[in-house]
């Protein structure tokens, strides 16, 4: 498939630039994937569409102050850094002007905390060993950004609306989104309707943002991703599948995570490892059987994950329907329930 089957027109104004008031008063899209009725709802409203026995698996991974300004200590220039990885002190990197960075470049970004360049990779990317004084999250938190996408352009003026109220595990360089629309109430209503809710970690990073360049789509590479998942996690999966239980993933790095360890090993596993899984259509799912999503960018990865659940033709005409009916797109916009009933 080509990279332009995936790209549709969006008018700028549609682009979300702050959350709703309200996390669960986000507008949600119903799309039955078996008939392509669509369904115009509230995101309150899913819990209406979620049947006891069900499994919901959310991504718990949080959002760490990733975005750092500093500056190169023998010149003086001005470096933006995006954290992608933490493997204890060492760092991978997004670099603005990265062709400056050489390795024994080193970048001063407080007082307190200095990276020096130990590798340099592809597209801007680099490796850095970081020298701080007290704990690494905690300097973070003080002078890191929130790392909003680029296409957000108003300021976040609560950090902790670009985190989903279950984030609990640090180490994402973006939100996975699409649990940005759950209250801590709805949830609970979730449970005591008899829905089981599962969490797994995947810490979003390049793969999940990355643009695909190349016109053919299979020539695409994805940067690989932490994940993890818990023994407890995969035998109460395994037991839902054995009983023929619905999994719903909420988010594409959700799915990515689940599809990524039912491939490898034929059922749920409790393990840990890089993932750089690539769903596109044609594809046939293992793991999950709905999913919950946002609005994604023309073009993406993730517009061709949800399109392999369905087909590309169906995705892009409830796209064209969220425009028409001024749905809000990608982070900060409205939802939509891919179902199979």
């Amino acid at each position: 498939m080509k990279l332009s089957d995936f790209d549709f027109d969006l008018p700028e104004e549609l682009i979300a630039q702050h959350p709703t008031d309200k996390r669960d008063d986000s507008r949600l899209l119903v799309l039955h994937k078996n008939t392509g009725e669509i369904e115009h709802r509230h995101f309150y409203d899913i819990i209406d569409y979620l049947k006891p026995g069900d499994v919901l698996v959310r991504n718990n991974s949080k959002v760490i102050p990733a975005r750092l300004y500093g500056t190169k200590k023998d010149t003086g220039a001005r470096v933006e850094v995006l954290i992608l990885k933490i493997d204890n002190d060492v760092c991978e990197c997004l670099c603005g002007n990265a062709k400056a960075i050489k390795v024994g470049t080193v970048i001063v970004f407080s007082d307190r905390l200095t990276g020096e360049c130990i590798e340099r990779k592809e597209e801007g990317i680099r490796i850095f060993r970081m020298h701080y004084e007290g704990v690494f999250l905690e300097i973070l938190q003080e002078i890191g950004l929130m790392p909003t996408p680029p296409y957000i352009h108003e300021k976040l003026k609560d950090n902790s609306r670009y985190n989903n109220v279950y984030a609990q595990i640090n180490g994402s360089a973006a939100c996975p989104t699409a649990g940005l629309h759950f209250t801590e109430e709805l949830i609970q209503k979730i449970k005591d309707k008899g829905i089981e809710i599962l969490d797994i970690t995947l810490h979003v990073g390049l793969g999940t943002f990355k643009p695909v360049k190349e016109d053919n789509i299979e020539d695409h590479r994805m940067h690989s991703e932490y994940y993890s998942m818990d023994e407890e996690t995969a035998q109460r999966l395994n037991l839902a599948k054995k009983e023929d239980r619905r999994i719903i993933a909420v988010g594409t790095t959700t799915t990515r995570t689940l599809e990524t360890i039912i491939s490898r090993y034929g059922e749920f596993k409790a393990c840990s490892g890089e993932t750089d899984i690539f769903i596109y259509p044609p594809y046939e799912f293992k793991s999950i059987d709905c999913q919950i999503t946002n609005f994604h960018l023309p073009k993406s990865t993730l517009i061709m994950m949800i399109a392999a659940q369905c087909s590309r033709e169906m995705i892009l005409h409830a796209y064209e329907v969220a425009i028409e009916q001024r749905y809000r797109f990608f982070s900060f916009g409205d939802s939509m329930f891919l179902t199979n009933e």
